[in-house]
């Protein structure tokens, strides 16, 4: 079901942001901030033979990136919170190439798998598997030890641990890892999208931008602000209904 209270807030805070906006439209009173109205007039108008485009490769370029992030990183994370010697020999290298700026990697992706859609999803996969497998690290090791004897006592094989207690346990911590990853993630996507391509939400508005398009490129950032709402609104859905536990 849906949020009735956390709808409520949400329209709240975007009458506000449209208020601000307004605000300073007026008060700058040039093309280059224009009306939120006039804004939101343009979007629809140019909606399906445009932004559909756009925003649909955007969200298939975050959502490959991101079930590819949660196809690898999970089970190394789980490895790692669970048996020592994978923790051991893993840990060093996570640490080792975690703090490295990615967007610092991306001449290198771009050179080793071209300008097209592989680049632009690997650079999303090296944002958010990090955060991934070190969130499910550390939630799997947080899990008294405790936890474990009752089914050690009945019998219960590597498989069953995983899927009653460890799997369960470590969700919360997954979930607010990949939320926080998405923002960055989103970024970078907009970033990417300047680069061998002439789809996305990150070419439609560098491209009317430089197109002296205001309406066009403030409707795109709109639309990419939707998206990353959509992701985040996505993942407390998943969160309400996979960790239900934690509110009872």
């Amino acid at each position: 079901m849906i949020d009735k209270n956390k709808l409520t807030y949400y329209g709240y805070g975007m009458i506000a942001l449209l208020l601000i906006w307004q605000g300073l439209s007026m008060i700058i009173a040039l093309p280059i901030v224009p009306a939120p109205f006039d804004v939101m007039i343009n979007l629809v108008k140019i909606f399906a033979s445009k932004i559909m485009i756009h925003g649909g490769y955007s969200l298939w370029r975050i959502g490959a990136g991101v079930l590819l992030s949660i196809l690898i990183g999970v089970p190394i994370g789980l490895v790692m919170g669970y048996f020592e010697t994978w923790d051991r020999f893993l840990s060093p290298i996570t640490y080792l190439t975690y703090p490295i700026p990615k967007i610092a990697l991306l001449p290198i992706v771009m050179l080793s798998f071209g300008l097209g859609e592989l680049s632009k999803i690997l650079m999303i996969v090296l944002i958010i598997i990090f955060q991934v497998i070190i969130a499910i690290r550390d939630g799997v090791k947080a899990i008294p030890k405790e936890a474990y004897y009752p089914l050690y006592s009945l019998g219960a094989n590597n498989k069953d641990i995983f899927r009653e207690i460890i799997i369960p346990a470590s969700m919360p911590k997954f979930l607010t890892s990949l939320r926080i990853a998405m923002a960055t993630a989103i970024s970078v996507l907009f970033f990417t999208e300047t680069f061998g391509t002439q789809y996305g939400m990150g070419y439609f508005i560098m491209d009317a931008w430089m197109r002296v398009n205001y309406l066009e490129m403030y409707s795109g950032i709109v639309v990419l602000s939707m998206i990353g709402l959509l992701l985040f609104v996505s993942i407390d859905f998943i969160e309400r209904h996979m960790c239900s536990w934690q509110s009872k």
